[in-house]
């Protein structure tokens, strides 16, 4: 017979919270769960309310039904929700590390020069970059094209495409997420402080 420790019943718990929670953030009613997974209504009714054993079988099948995976439906909360970012002065830079992507990383930095007028300077690799403007007016040159990208807009491409980005008319903010690729490169060739990457 297995026993079922404390922190055991807490992830039961928390695993049938969760199956529930992303069924109602879908919109979808028990029966349309339970289509979609290939089980009975009544059997999903049990699984949720706690009436029903969870089955490994059972519980793949659902985190597919999801749109997740099964890391994720069983994943317990971590002591180290609240990080502190890495700084690197020398750049302007701070950085986060997004532990549930593992190559994905948060950075943000504070630009007070335009990009560079010369081409040669923008840089293309592997990859995507995401980045939003928290203040002030940034300049991306991607390609042979030049984008304003105001405060509060984002901007996502992919990296091959050569790129820097700037400021535009005083000091601006960004925060960026790069994927591995990306972030790989930027740490390979660190910019000088406000150059584009």
């Amino acid at each position: 017979m297995l026993l079922m420790t404390q922190s055991d019943g807490e992830l039961d718990s928390l695993v049938r919270k969760r199956i529930r929670a992303l069924r109602v953030a879908q919109g979808w009613s028990l029966e349309e769960l339970a289509s979609r997974a290939n089980v009975s209504q009544s059997t999903l009714s049990r699984i949720e309310n706690g009436q029903r054993r969870l089955a490994l079988d059972q519980l793949v099948t659902l985190a597919r039904a999801l749109d997740t995976s099964l890391d994720q439906l069983v994943e317990t909360a971590t002591d180290d929700v609240v990080t502190s970012p890495m700084i690197d002065g020398a750049h302007g830079l701070m950085r986060w590390p997004i532990k549930a992507e593992p190559g994905m990383t948060v950075v943000r930095q504070r630009m007070t020069e335009p990009p560079p007028a010369n081409p040669a300077r923008m840089r293309a690799h592997p990859g995507r970059e995401w980045l939003v403007v928290l203040s002030g007016t940034a300049v991306l040159l991607l390609g042979n094209r030049r984008l304003r990208v105001e405060t509060n807009q984002a901007a996502e491409f992919p990296t091959m495409l050569p790129h820097a980005i700037g400021a535009e008319g005083g000091p601006c903010e960004i925060l960026g997420i790069f994927d591995r690729d990306a972030r790989r490169s930027h740490q390979e060739r660190s910019p000088a402080p406000d150059a584009a990457h």
